[in-house]
């Protein structure tokens, strides 16, 4: 009995021993990380101080310490606020539609553009899908401005060929949803195909062939070999994609909303915008800002835990 109460504890002393020798050994690595570790804690950590504004009836006269304390007063107004309900309503439904979408048609033209045998024709294809990631908002929203404006290129091709009247699609709430969702899967749905083909390359040519040796036609190696090798880096790809559930694309929405379409449009992040920087409304939307934070951290933590159950993928 005393042997097997010994060596669970001399097992727990040699695992720590090496714990602690693991840390020492890479030290060079880690003074490498110090800059970088520095860094993050001026700008993301002692920022953070600023969070017990949500908490206080701030005034830039008297500062975040001297400012009153109200406690919760700005999160009962919050969830009282039947805006509020919209602009977590409109976020939550930007951000599923687009996570959705984004998922759906990198994966089927993934699946496309494997099939293309051609490799300097599948190389144009997918440089041309990949472009629009590496351009801003800023400069998109002008281009899409001017495409569909009433007496844009669209519009005119739209009256032009079904003969109906211009569709305002910056300015009607329903095509303005329509115009977020579509903008956003076309800038992005190149990145997402090239982690879907580079998970292609890696599935193992022998299945193909001992697939072709049994007689199965293309189409059924589509559907038993390549789509099921494709569904766990999906399921990563998915699961991540929740912790930005509540991150509908600030820079997106804010460079092509305007007042005619704050009811379908407005998400947190341009509310937070408008109340605490051109309101002066800090304290509340700081309260706003800390609750979406909450919530991500959350979800951050699901996502990550959901993609390690279904599909091994882990980071630490």
């Amino acid at each position: 009995m005393e042997a097997n109460t010994e060596q669970p504890v001399k097992l727990k002393t040699a695992q720590s021993i090496r714990r602690k020798k693991s840390y020492k050994q890479p030290w060079m690595l880690h003074f490498m990380v110090l800059p970088a570790a520095i860094l993050v804690f001026i700008f993301s950590y002692i920022p953070m101080t600023g969070i017990i504004m949500a908490f206080k009836d701030y005034k830039p006269a008297l500062g975040i310490v001297e400012s009153p304390w109200v406690g919760l007063k700005h999160f009962r107004y919050m969830f009282e606020n039947e805006y509020f309900m919209q602009i977590a309503w409109n976020t939550l439904f930007f951000a599923c539609s687009k996570m959705i979408m984004n998922l759906i048609i990198p994966f089927i033209f993934a699946l496309l553009l494997n099939e293309v045998r051609k490799m300097a024709l599948k190389r144009t294809i997918q440089t041309l899908v990949y472009l629009p990631h590496f351009l801003s908002w800023v400069t998109l929203s002008g281009i899409l401005i001017d495409m569909l404006a009433q007496t844009g290129i669209i519009n005119q091709f739209i009256s032009s060929v079904f003969g109906i009247k211009p569709i305002f699609f910056l300015g009607d709430g329903s095509w303005f949803r329509f115009t977020i969702i579509f903008s956003d899967v076309w800038k992005e749905f190149g990145f997402n195909t090239i982690i879907f083909l580079a998970a292609l390359s890696g599935i193992n040519p022998a299945l193909y062939e001992a697939a072709e040796v049994d007689g199965a036609t293309r189409w059924k190696q589509t559907m038993h070999i390549t789509i099921p090798s494709l569904i766990p880096i999906a399921i990563v790809i998915a699961t991540l994609a929740l912790g930005n559930v509540l991150n509908a694309n600030f820079d997106q929405v804010f460079n092509l909303y305007s007042p005619l379409v704050y009811q379908q449009g407005d998400i947190i992040d341009t509310f937070v915008y408008r109340e605490g920087l051109l309101s002066g409304q800090f304290s509340f939307a700081t309260a706003v800002s800390l609750i979406k934070s909450v919530i991500s951290l959350i979800l951050i933590v699901i996502s990550y835990r959901l993609a390690y159950k279904f599909a091994g993928y882990r980071i630490f």
